[in-house]
């Protein structure tokens, strides 16, 4: 009964093993909009130009705007699905607003001109 007992501990341990490492995730996938952003806007965009007194930002939509506004000032022509990304990004990073469920392409006309 002595192997018995051995081999079940140790299949015990195995397991405990297996699911300590199932619930540890992991380092942090960057999302989409991180990586977009880290990529084309934080060479201009650090983070004093979301802090400062004046932020044009107010908002989710003037947010979104002004991401839309500088992706096509930068010549990125973003799809609709990656501008609300890096939206999403600075707003669960940053900003904190309430999200809309307008659809881009219906504000699209409502973006600032450069």
């Amino acid at each position: 009964m002595g192997w018995i007992h051995k081999g079940l501990m140790a299949l015990g341990a195995i397991t405990l093993g297996a699911m300590a490492a199932a619930q540890d995730p992991g380092p942090a996938v960057p999302s989409q909009g991180q990586l977009l952003y880290e990529t084309h806007c934080i060479s201009c965009h650090t983070t004093q130009v979301h802090w400062r007194a004046r932020r044009v930002a107010t908002d989710w939509s003037s947010l979104q705007a002004q991401v839309l506004r500088w992706q096509a000032n930068s010549g990125l022509a973003w799809r609709e699905a990656e501008v609300l990304e890096v939206t999403r990004y600075l707003n669960d990073s940053i900003y904190r607003f309430s999200p809309m469920s307008t659809p881009l392409s219906v504000r699209q006309d409502q973006a600032p001109r450069p």
